[in-house]
């Protein structure tokens, strides 16, 4: 018998939670025009979440690994989740595999592909 899952695991293509996520089809976007980025989600201006852990006062940024990227990366996965905890336990990884290698000035992505994402990432939050 195997043991049971945990809240806060990535494993074989699901993330297990106590709490709901959104939906697979939550679409996220992303816009640079100039200097200012702009991030949505389904159509709504994405919090920075600062108060989780300020990286970047001045805002999203992303195609590289710093501040601007990481504070991205906390932000979606903290809307995608509804977990703070999860989403600081998973953010640095996230910002590695998905928002620091975005190359162009406009991208998309949604929930499904966020879970495909950390799919094999076998961290639980503590």
């Amino acid at each position: 018998m195997s043991a049971p899952e945990k809240p806060g695991v990535v494993e074989s293509g699901k993330i297990n939670s106590t709490k709901p996520m959104k939906p697979l089809s939550t679409q996220y976007t992303g816009e640079r025009r100039g200097c200012m980025a702009s991030v949505k989600v389904d159509g709504k201006p994405l919090p920075c979440r600062l108060d989780l852990r300020n990286h970047s006062p001045t805002g999203f940024e992303w195609g590289y690994g710093g501040s601007g990227p990481s504070q991205l990366a906390l932000a979606i996965l903290a809307d995608f989740f509804g977990d703070d905890q999860r989403a600081l336990a998973l953010y640095q990884e996230f910002k590695w595999r998905a928002i620091a290698v975005i190359k162009d000035p406009t991208w998309a992505f949604t929930g499904l592909q966020i879970v495909e994402v950390l799919s094999d990432v076998h961290k639980v939050e503590e």
